[in-house]
């Protein structure tokens, strides 16, 4: 008797394993092609230009009054002198300052941009895979192996629920960051 069910048990743990219902999606796909990921890009590409912009104009600032010392220091006293170089090493420091300080605060704001974005794309996927009855979502981005036979590919509905038009591909997306970065290089 005990023999039977064990094998009755084990029975129904083959079923119900064999039950179980597998999906998989490139969630870095969907997030990178989704309507509102161009919007953060051009936010952030604004933002860049104008600590690039802001870089710039005081490495200018410094390259001038480099220039005006290197022109000078021969007639100027001591005092005249020192402060001149006092002040040179201040702009030198600004610079340090703002390099520094630039970096984190577009750190923060991508990661502030992305949030909701990324939010959103889990969200469609988690309702997708419970509409689905899936058991498990596995984002192939950090998979090594996936074997495509026991598993839905959850990207090709997700994509639809996030509104992400049919033709965009990571190459199309691609090719257009280059259209762009190359018309803004003219």
């Amino acid at each position: 008797m005990k023999k039977l069910i064990l094998v009755a048990a084990a029975a129904l743990l083959t079923l119900s394993a064999s039950a179980q219902k597998f999906a998989h999606v490139n969630s870095q796909e969907l997030i990178l092609l989704m309507p509102e990921a161009d919007q953060a890009r051009a936010t952030m590409a604004a933002s860049q230009k104008e600590a690039n912009d802001t870089y710039q104009s005081m490495i200018d600032e410094f390259n001038s009054k480099l220039s005006q010392y290197q022109a000078n220091e021969k007639t100027w006293t001591a005092a005249i002198k020192e402060s001149k170089e006092k002040e040179l090493t201040e702009i030198q420091q600004r610079i340090q300052e703002f390099q520094q300080n630039i970096q984190t605060e577009l750190s923060q704001q991508q990661n502030t941009l992305m949030a909701p974005i990324q939010q959103k794309a889990s969200e469609a996927v988690n309702r997708l895979a419970r509409e689905g009855g899936y058991i498990y979502v596995f984002d192939i981005t950090s998979l090594i192996y996936i074997d495509p036979s026991q598993s839905t590919d959850l990207t090709p509905a997700a994509r639809k629920a996030l509104g992400i038009p049919d033709g965009r591909t990571l190459e199309t997306l691609q090719q257009e960051l280059q259209a762009q970065a190359q018309a803004q290089g003219r």
